[in-house]
């Protein structure tokens, strides 16, 4: 555990913060080559108290990148494996009988779900039922298993993976269980030197260890902290234009009439505001700014924009109708 003279408190937070983002860089080079953005998206995602969707093909390295932001905040870890046979038990736990000098009881064991750090690995290839039970432990933050309510583990954050090149044997997320992620991050290929550092380090005996920064109660501190950062009425009314932008029925542009079936919802314009605080936050910084909003409107808002047959036959996806709302929308 790295030497932490100074460990969060409400009056430093601030300070702490911002000098640990040079320092989660620097630890997570250790093992992560590239993806500074991805990772950045990540811990935002965290201080947010939000849960992520993680979008790219097999083999970028997304088990072992979520299994290193577990050890930089000593947060448990776990993962699950996706399949159509998975049923919620199989996520939550289950209860069963035991005898005890022939007296017979209920015991619960706990299933992968109590965690800090839970990875669904490709999420959309289990059945609707096992999704919306994820889905529905994210939000209110506990199970309930034969009418006893059990809490999760504070903090509890859920990174889930979708293959975005196959279809076959797969279930898609609704757009309104979409909508309860916060951000939609996508891994991209690495560089062509990144990937010669990647492949050079992974294929060699030499290994480095990550250090811890935070624990899982310092992390909360962050958490609450975000909450505290303030946004002004400029910078809340700039989001909430982009997101009502967005929306086909009432906007007056004919770009976003034509290719959009529907837009963003209100909680897009407060996971806009809630990632601009924390990125804020990150940055050392008491205020948050048009450019935060600008910087994660594409993760915030990706998943929430539902196409229609025009921009499909155009070629248009969410990517090009969000930059077209960031070029047209003036702060």
């Amino acid at each position: 555990m790295m030497n932490q003279p100074n460990p969060i408190t409400e009056s430093n937070i601030i300070e702490r913060v911002a000098l640990a983002k040079a320092q989660i860089k620097s630890e997570l080079a250790k093992v992560i080559v590239g993806q500074e953005e991805t990772l950045e998206q990540i811990i935002i995602g965290l201080f947010s108290r939000g849960h992520c969707l993680l979008q790219g093909v097999p083999g970028l390295g997304k088990t072992l990148l979520i299994k290193c932001i577990g050890d930089l905040f000593d947060l448990s870890f776990k993962r699950i494996q996706f399949t159509p046979d998975l049923m919620p038990s199989d996520i939550f736990g289950t209860e069963v009988l035991e005898e005890n000098d022939g007296e017979h009881n209920f015991r619960f064991i706990k299933g992968p779900v109590f965690t800090n750090l839970l990875l669904a690995d490709e999420i959309n290839r289990t059945p609707p039922k096992t999704q919306a039970a994820l889905l529905e432990a994210m939000e209110e933050k506990h199970v309930t298993v034969a009418g006893n309510t059990y809490p999760l583990d504070a903090p509890f954050f859920v990174l889930a993976t979708q293959n975005p090149i196959e279809s076959e044997g797969t279930y898609p997320l609704p757009e309104a269980q979409l909508d309860r992620f916060l951000l939609n991050i996508r891994l991209d290929y690495l560089s062509l030197e990144d990937e010669i550092a990647m492949v050079s380090k992974t294929t060699s005996d030499q290994s480095e260890s990550i250090q811890t920064l935070f624990n899982a109660e310092e992390i909360r501190l962050i958490q609450d902290a975000v909450r505290r950062v303030p946004a002004s009425d400029y910078v809340i009314r700039y989001a909430v234009k982009l997101v009502t932008a967005s929306r086909p029925d009432s906007s007056s542009d004919d770009f976003i009439k034509a290719n959009l079936r529907w837009g963003a919802g209100s909680r897009a314009s407060q996971a806009l505001i809630l990632t601009a605080k924390a990125r804020a936050l990150l940055d050392g910084r008491l205020n948050v700014s048009v450019e935060d909003i600008q910087a994660l409107a594409k993760p915030v808002l990706r998943h929430r924009l539902v196409t229609n047959f025009n921009a499909a036959a155009n070629s248009i996806d969410a990517e090009k109708i969000i930059q077209h709302l960031l070029d047209t929308i003036e702060a």
